[in-house]
Protein backbone atom coordinates (compact mmCIF):
# COMPACT_ATOMS: atom_id res chain seq x y z
CA UNK A 1 0.00 0.00 0.00
CA UNK A 2 1.63 3.57 -0.73
CA UNK A 3 2.20 5.55 1.85
CA UNK A 4 0.02 8.64 2.48
CA UNK A 5 2.64 10.80 1.23
CA UNK A 6 3.33 9.52 -1.68
CA UNK A 7 -0.43 8.95 -2.40
CA UNK A 8 -0.93 12.83 -1.82
CA UNK A 9 2.62 13.44 -4.04
CA UNK A 10 0.61 11.43 -6.84
CA UNK A 11 4.04 9.38 -7.36
CA UNK A 12 4.17 5.78 -8.97
CA UNK A 13 4.53 4.29 -12.08
CA UNK A 14 4.97 0.32 -13.10
CA UNK A 15 8.68 -0.22 -13.35
CA UNK A 16 8.82 -0.69 -16.50
CA UNK A 17 5.71 1.51 -17.87
CA UNK A 18 5.53 5.12 -18.89
CA UNK A 19 2.73 7.36 -17.50
CA UNK A 20 3.14 10.80 -17.61
CA UNK A 21 1.29 12.84 -15.41
CA UNK A 22 0.21 16.59 -14.99
CA UNK A 23 2.85 19.06 -13.30
CA UNK A 24 1.93 18.74 -9.56
CA UNK A 25 3.28 21.62 -7.14
CA UNK A 26 3.69 19.07 -4.11
CA UNK A 27 6.48 17.00 -6.06
CA UNK A 28 9.04 19.59 -4.82
CA UNK A 29 7.41 18.96 -1.25
CA UNK A 30 7.88 15.10 -2.14
CA UNK A 31 11.79 15.77 -3.09
CA UNK A 32 12.48 17.82 0.10
CA UNK A 33 10.99 15.09 2.39
CA UNK A 34 13.33 12.76 0.99
CA UNK A 35 16.17 15.04 0.62
CA UNK A 36 15.93 15.19 4.23
CA UNK A 37 15.85 11.41 5.03
CA UNK A 38 18.64 11.07 2.45
CA UNK A 39 21.16 13.54 3.98
CA UNK A 40 19.75 12.09 7.43
CA UNK A 41 21.27 8.46 5.77
CA UNK A 42 24.83 9.57 3.87
CA UNK A 43 25.25 12.19 6.32
CA UNK A 44 28.84 13.28 5.17
CA UNK A 45 28.76 10.90 2.39
CA UNK A 46 26.74 13.08 0.67
CA UNK A 47 28.25 16.07 -0.66
CA UNK A 48 25.57 17.74 -2.26
CA UNK A 49 21.64 16.31 -2.81
CA UNK A 50 19.80 17.70 -5.97
CA UNK A 51 16.30 17.41 -7.01
CA UNK A 52 16.33 17.05 -11.24
CA UNK A 53 14.67 15.22 -13.95
CA UNK A 54 11.38 16.11 -15.15
CA UNK A 55 9.64 16.98 -11.73
CA UNK A 56 12.01 19.52 -11.20
CA UNK A 57 10.69 21.37 -13.93
CA UNK A 58 7.90 23.32 -13.40
CA UNK A 59 5.04 23.33 -15.50
CA UNK A 60 5.69 20.22 -17.68
CA UNK A 61 4.06 16.62 -17.74
CA UNK A 62 6.45 13.87 -16.04
CA UNK A 63 6.58 10.46 -14.83
CA UNK A 64 5.48 11.11 -11.41
CA UNK A 65 8.88 9.57 -9.85
CA UNK A 66 11.01 11.83 -7.50
CA UNK A 67 14.50 12.04 -9.42
CA UNK A 68 17.62 12.73 -7.15
CA UNK A 69 21.09 13.09 -7.93
CA UNK A 70 23.68 12.91 -4.66
CA UNK A 71 26.94 13.92 -5.01
CA UNK A 72 29.89 11.87 -3.55
CA UNK A 73 33.76 12.98 -3.05
CA UNK A 74 34.35 9.89 -5.56
CA UNK A 75 32.37 7.66 -7.27
CA UNK A 76 33.60 4.83 -5.88
CA UNK A 77 32.23 6.27 -2.45
CA UNK A 78 28.85 4.78 -3.78
CA UNK A 79 29.37 1.37 -2.39
CA UNK A 80 29.48 3.22 0.89
CA UNK A 81 26.11 4.16 0.16
CA UNK A 82 24.28 1.02 -0.56
CA UNK A 83 23.66 -0.01 3.27
CA UNK A 84 22.48 3.36 4.55
CA UNK A 85 20.07 3.92 1.54
CA UNK A 86 18.68 -0.01 2.35
CA UNK A 87 17.83 1.55 5.91
CA UNK A 88 15.60 4.39 4.26
CA UNK A 89 13.91 1.62 1.81
CA UNK A 90 16.14 2.19 -1.37
CA UNK A 91 17.28 -0.85 -3.35
CA UNK A 92 20.58 -0.63 -4.79
CA UNK A 93 19.78 -1.31 -9.08
CA UNK A 94 24.08 -1.00 -9.13
CA UNK A 95 26.44 0.65 -11.09
CA UNK A 96 26.54 -0.91 -14.35
CA UNK A 97 23.17 0.20 -15.96
CA UNK A 98 24.55 3.85 -16.85
CA UNK A 99 28.28 4.43 -16.68
CA UNK A 100 29.55 6.23 -14.00
CA UNK A 101 26.15 6.35 -11.64
CA UNK A 102 25.19 3.96 -9.07
CA UNK A 103 21.63 3.78 -8.95
CA UNK A 104 18.94 3.36 -6.36
CA UNK A 105 14.98 3.08 -6.62
CA UNK A 106 12.60 3.31 -4.33
CA UNK A 107 9.04 1.11 -4.76
CA UNK A 108 5.98 0.73 -3.20
CA UNK A 109 3.32 -2.14 -3.70
CA UNK A 110 6.39 -4.29 -5.08
CA UNK A 111 6.98 -2.50 -8.46
CA UNK A 112 5.67 0.65 -8.52
CA UNK A 113 8.56 3.32 -9.04
CA UNK A 114 8.13 6.56 -6.76
CA UNK A 115 12.10 7.49 -6.25
CA UNK A 116 15.08 7.42 -8.18
CA UNK A 117 18.38 8.32 -6.99
CA UNK A 118 21.71 8.48 -9.17
CA UNK A 119 24.42 8.60 -6.72
CA UNK A 120 27.74 10.04 -8.66
CA UNK A 121 30.66 11.80 -8.50
CA UNK A 122 30.07 15.56 -7.63
CA UNK A 123 31.17 18.09 -10.23
CA UNK A 124 31.89 14.87 -12.42
CA UNK A 125 30.02 14.56 -15.56
CA UNK A 126 26.86 12.90 -14.84
CA UNK A 127 26.41 15.62 -11.66
CA UNK A 128 27.32 18.56 -14.33
CA UNK A 129 24.87 17.15 -16.70
CA UNK A 130 22.09 16.56 -14.34
CA UNK A 131 21.95 20.20 -13.30
CA UNK A 132 22.79 21.47 -16.59
CA UNK A 133 20.02 20.50 -18.12
CA UNK A 134 17.53 20.67 -15.49
CA UNK A 135 19.03 24.67 -15.30
CA UNK A 136 18.43 25.25 -18.94
CA UNK A 137 14.87 23.56 -18.70
CA UNK A 138 13.69 25.77 -15.63
CA UNK A 139 15.12 28.90 -17.53
CA UNK A 140 14.07 28.31 -21.05
CA UNK A 141 9.90 27.38 -20.89
CA UNK A 142 10.30 27.29 -24.71
CA UNK A 143 12.67 24.04 -24.23
CA UNK A 144 11.27 22.75 -21.48
CA UNK A 145 7.69 22.62 -23.54
CA UNK A 146 9.37 21.28 -26.65
CA UNK A 147 10.89 18.66 -24.08
CA UNK A 148 6.84 18.27 -22.86
CA UNK A 149 5.98 17.68 -26.50
CA UNK A 150 9.11 15.03 -27.11
CA UNK A 151 7.73 12.92 -23.80
CA UNK A 152 4.12 12.51 -24.59
CA UNK A 153 4.81 11.43 -28.20
CA UNK A 154 7.49 9.06 -26.44
CA UNK A 155 5.30 8.07 -23.67
CA UNK A 156 2.62 6.78 -26.20
CA UNK A 157 5.04 4.90 -28.76
CA UNK A 158 6.96 3.08 -25.33
CA UNK A 159 3.70 3.21 -23.15
CA UNK A 160 5.11 -0.49 -21.67
CA UNK A 161 9.00 -0.04 -22.73
CA UNK A 162 10.62 2.61 -20.30
CA UNK A 163 14.13 1.52 -21.76
CA UNK A 164 13.17 2.34 -25.10
CA UNK A 165 11.18 5.42 -23.84
CA UNK A 166 14.69 7.07 -22.36
CA UNK A 167 17.18 5.91 -25.09
CA UNK A 168 14.37 7.89 -27.42
CA UNK A 169 14.92 11.11 -25.46
CA UNK A 170 18.85 10.99 -25.88
CA UNK A 171 19.20 12.95 -28.68
CA UNK A 172 17.46 15.78 -27.19
CA UNK A 173 18.88 16.11 -24.30
CA UNK A 174 22.50 15.84 -25.46
CA UNK A 175 21.43 19.12 -27.97
CA UNK A 176 20.69 20.98 -25.02
CA UNK A 177 23.37 19.96 -22.94
CA UNK A 178 25.95 20.97 -25.99
CA UNK A 179 24.33 24.33 -26.56
CA UNK A 180 25.87 27.22 -25.10
CA UNK A 181 24.40 29.88 -23.12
Amino acid sequence: MASQHEQSFGLGVGNKSVRLAEPNQSWHEAYLLEEAAIRGALGDLAVDVQHFGSTSIPEIKAKPIIDIAVGVRRFEDGIACIEPMASIGYVYAGSNIVPNDHIFGHDIEGDTRTHLVHVVEYGGVNWCQFILFRDRMRKRPDLAHAYEALKVELAAKYANDRASYTAAKKDFIQKILAESD
